[in-house]
């Protein structure tokens, strides 16, 4: 293998891969999990740690940046995803090594989505050996989230979106049935999405939102905040809440005042029909900001890259910019 100077991996003979396989996501196979292995053993000094607990991706991503691998690829869902690129950040990343590379292996892959990557894990696995074999790769920004209260607090990074109120409800419900050995599927996330509803708005949240250079913003329902287009994916759907926003830039914010049926109909409607870029009088919509604070008199639930936090009474929203190297 040959170095393609000032773009990507810097290496002499080989590179040193770490591979972390979550065999619990929902499109990972033992047979899939094989053909990728394989195919980058023969490009890349390559070793695998298959995760089989909470936290491990985090911790075997941590010890490959102590060991001073080349790269480590995250394959599984949008939770490994976001568990290896915080075990990274936690070990100290050096600028550019390691970088990262993904292989997409869950229901959404919305980080992967959003760098354009394919999401059928052997054209994926393709893509990432062109990469390393020409030594192409991106900076990427990311949001962090420092939150406090309820007797938790929390340091997390996120790669594509986080959310305080009734997504972080849905996800608490997802995650609830998931247990129950339910499947993560778009059907079950619209029912425990109508479930949610109907609970805020027995008991709506409270929210005040300060982002600079403006007042508070009080009364507000809930607070979604995305680090890129789009927020999320319905099956082949891309929601996009704030068109605009990159991996380039800084934060967007999307936030309701009120979450009547006839204001909750309106932007599900549009968003599901249209590409984006949503507006109207209940809603508080800013694009590319560098810090959003959030706070509430009760604890709510808070999310970060489909995973639940916990709750929280005051939450912390700030934009780093190129904080990642990704392989592409």
């Amino acid at each position: 293998m040959r170095s393609v100077p000032g773009h990507g991996l810097s290496y002499s003979l080989v590179v040193r891969a770490l591979l972390v396989v979550n065999p619990q996501a929902t499109a990972t196979t033992a047979a899939g999990r094989d053909v990728l292995a394989h195919a980058l053993a023969s490009d890349v000094k390559l070793d695998i740690v298959e995760t089989d607990y909470r936290g491990h991706a985090s911790d075997a991503a941590a010890q490959a940046v102590l060991d001073s691998y080349d790269l480590v690829v995250a394959h599984g869902g949008d939770g490994t995803v976001n568990e290896v690129v915080n075990g990274m950040l936690r070990a100290g990343v050096r600028p550019g090594v390691p970088m990262l590379g993904v292989v997409p292996g869950g229901s959404a892959n919305v980080f992967a989505g959003a760098l354009g990557l394919p999401r059928d894990p052997v054209e994926a696995t393709y893509r990432l050996l062109q990469a390393i074999e020409h030594g192409t790769s991106r900076k990427v920004g990311l949001g962090h989230v420092s939150s406090a209260g309820a007797g938790h607090s929390h340091d997390r990074w996120f790669t594509f979106n986080a959310g305080v109120g009734w997504d972080a409800d849905v996800v608490a419900g997802v995650e609830a049935q998931r247990a129950k050995g339910r499947d993560a599927s778009p059907a079950l996330y619209v029912r425990t999405a109508f479930a949610s509803y109907v609970d805020q708005r027995r008991h709506p949240s409270k929210l005040t939102v300060r982002i600079p250079d403006e007042e508070p913003f009080e009364d507000v329902r809930l607070a979604f905040v995305s680090n890129t287009d789009p927020w999320t994916y319905l099956k082949d759907k891309a929601i996009r809440l704030n068109p605009s926003t990159s991996f380039d830039g800084d934060l967007g914010l999307f936030a309701l005042r009120a979450m009547g049926l006839p204001t909750i109909t309106r932007y599900v409607t549009h968003l599901l029909a249209t590409d984006g870029n949503p507006k109207g009088g209940n809603l508080l919509r800013r694009d590319d900001v560098e810090f959003i604070r959030v706070t509430s008199p009760e604890p709510v639930n808070l999310q970060v890259d489909g995973d639940l936090l916990g709750s929280c009474t005051e939450v912390e929203f700030t934009s780093v910019r190129q904080a990642l190297t990704v392989a592409v």
